[in-house]
Order: structure tokens, then sequence, then C-alpha cells
């Protein structure tokens, strides 16, 4: 099987996590790092003498050869980094959020489809194991209908400059959510923020009702004193409470719930059933490393994306919305 060539374009935060994931991967040609920083290709190059690292985004553009690149930059350059390499031929994976409007993942999404190139999303929570074993669960209907989605993304900083906590943080929760439910169905989205230090909310709480009768709950903020990354999934069969902070345990499931038959007249309505804990044994695998490995299967066409250029559109989209009702100050219905 032909190896597929790759370019990192971003070396500052993201970049070198997805150098060093494509460079133990077999079958992958780690052909280019770029970045405008002379340092950081410098330093790099020295990690990795059999890449090519260079300052000039056009060399990439301009090279038959190489087959995709993956963009790690800053939001802004997301948009036009991307056009450029769809309408080179290259296969796309862009980090989150995916770009600034929808319009402009719009832009990208048709692009791709009319150059027959893949267009992929770095959601990476979609990628973790404990992610994937939550979504197994929900999908073989283990929790039932489901009830509600909470969750808890907390911490003390980093504070943006070009952006708000919910651009920054809820997306994480919004990518594990999108894994449960249709975001499709959604048919409100509510949010409420403050502002205390900087030019964009830094503490959000975000509310989305379903036409099925799903609610989901959502608090991210760049101001706590301690770490907090929990979500709470309830169904009327069981419950799962995922808690990302655990070194291991991530994953509980409560066979827990309430029990009535609206048929019976009981004056003791509701009935609490209670039984066992299940804490199942997942496995502690790198999500980037899967990520890379499925981006390469999606290009040899043998996999389709677990996050495509729509799934990503479309929770730019809910961030849209929630801008807009942050401004506004009340709900926004679809």
């Amino acid at each position: 099987m032909k190896n597929v060539s790759i370019a990192i374009v971003g070396l500052g935060y993201w970049g070198p996590n997805w150098l060093r994931n494509f460079a133990a991967i077999e079958g992958c040609t780690l052909a280019y790092g770029c970045d405008l920083s002379k340092e950081h290709c410098a330093k790099f190059a020295r990690q990795y003498p059999a890449v090519r690292f260079t300052q000039r985004y056009e060399d990439l553009l301009t090279d038959p050869s190489l087959d995709a690149i993956v963009i790690a930059t800053q939001t802004s350059n997301h948009f036009p980094l991307a056009e450029a390499a769809l309408k080179a031929k290259k296969h796309v994976l862009i980090e989150k959020p995916m770009t600034l409007t929808s319009g402009e993942a719009q832009k990208l999404v048709a692009l791709a489809t009319r150059q027959k190139r893949q267009l992929l999303v770095d959601h990476t929570f979609a990628y973790t194991t404990s992610v994937s074993h939550i979504v197994d669960v929900v999908h073989k209907k283990q929790l039932g209908d489901l009830l509600y989605f909470d969750s808890v993304r907390i911490n003390l900083g980093l504070i943006q400059k070009d952006s708000n906590v919910l651009w920054d943080l809820a997306i994480h929760d919004l990518t594990i959510l999108s894994r449960i439910a249709n975001l499709s169905d959604i048919t409100e989205v509510l949010a409420v923020g403050s502002t205390h230090y900087g030019q964009h909310v830094e503490d959000a709480h975000l509310h989305l009702t379903f036409s099925t009768g799903l609610a989901a709950h959502i608090h991210v903020s760049w101001l706590s004193p301690v770490k907090i990354r929990k979500t709470l999934i309830a169904g009327r069969t069981a419950m799962i409470v995922y808690d990302d902070t655990e070194p291991s345990e991530k994953i509980r499931i409560y066979d827990k719930g309430v029990e009535r038959d609206d048929t019976k007249p009981d004056p003791f309505f509701p009935k609490y059933r209670s039984g066992d804990v299940l804490i199942p044994a997942i496995p502690n695998t790198e999500a980037l490393s899967i990520e890379a490995k499925h981006f390469l299967a999606c290009i040899r066409g043998t996999a389709q994306p677990i996050v495509s250029g729509e799934d990503g559109m479309s929770i730019v989209k809910i961030l849209e919305l929630a801008d807009e009702s942050l401004k506004k100050g009340k709900a926004i219905k679809i």
C-alpha cells in the first residue's frame, strides 16, 4: 500500500503532537513541517531530520507528491489555509473550531466535495476510547431513551484573547453530545455568561433543547479554582458518569432509574430503582494516535470520517447561535 505523505502546518501548541503521532505510524511519510516562526522550524528540524521544515506554505501546495495537510494554526487562519489546500487537491484535517463562521465552513465542505478530497475536523474527544465506549453503550440502547446530558468543564485559565469560553471549551462537550444525539434535532439554544477580565465571556452556561425531549446543559469556565471534567448522561434504563480527570475508571455505568406505571395509580409514585455500578475496562490509547490512523484510512477509502466537515460545520452553527443568545439575552429558537 502506498505511503500517504503528510504535512503539519502550525508548530506552536498542538502541531508538535501531530508531528510525534504521524512520525510513528507505519505507512505514513511525514514530509513537511510548516510554521512562520524560523525558531519553531529549526527546533523540530533537529528532532525530525528526515522531515523538511519550511516557513513557506506555498512549498506544500506546489508539491505534487504531498497527499494531505494537517492545519494546527490559530482559528482565524483555518479557512484560507484549508481553502488553498483543497484547491491544490490535498486532503485536509483541520483543528477545532473548524472556522470562525458557519459560512466559511460551508464553503470548505462544498469545495472538498468538488475536489473529491477528504475534509476532517479535529474534535479530539470523538476519538477517545472513553467516549467511543459511551457511544457504543448509547447506540446499543443500554441506557434506554436519553433524558438529559449535563457536563461541567471548568478550570483556571487560559483566558483567550480571540474567543469566548464556549468556543474554547464547550466545543469538546458538543463533540461528545454530537456522538450520541442528532444535533439537527435541537430546537432552542440558550446561553448565559459573564465577563470579568477581558473582552469575551469567561464563564458560561449553554442549554440546548431537543425535539426528542432530550435536554443538554453545558457549564464551561476559565475562572474555577479546580479542574473539573465531568459529564452525566441519564437514560430511562441506566445512567453514565464520565470523569475525564480520573487516571483510570473514567466511566461508571449506574443501573439506576425511576420506574412507574401510569396505568396503575399508586400513592407511592415514583418508585426508585438502584442496582449495580459497572466500571468498564477501557484501554488508555492516545486519542491523537487513533485520529491520525483514522485520517489515513479515510484518505485510502477504507473508513468514513468520524468527524466530517459537515459535523464541524454543525457545531460552529451552534456556537454562532450561542453567541447570538449571549448578545440578545434570550433563547434562540431554530
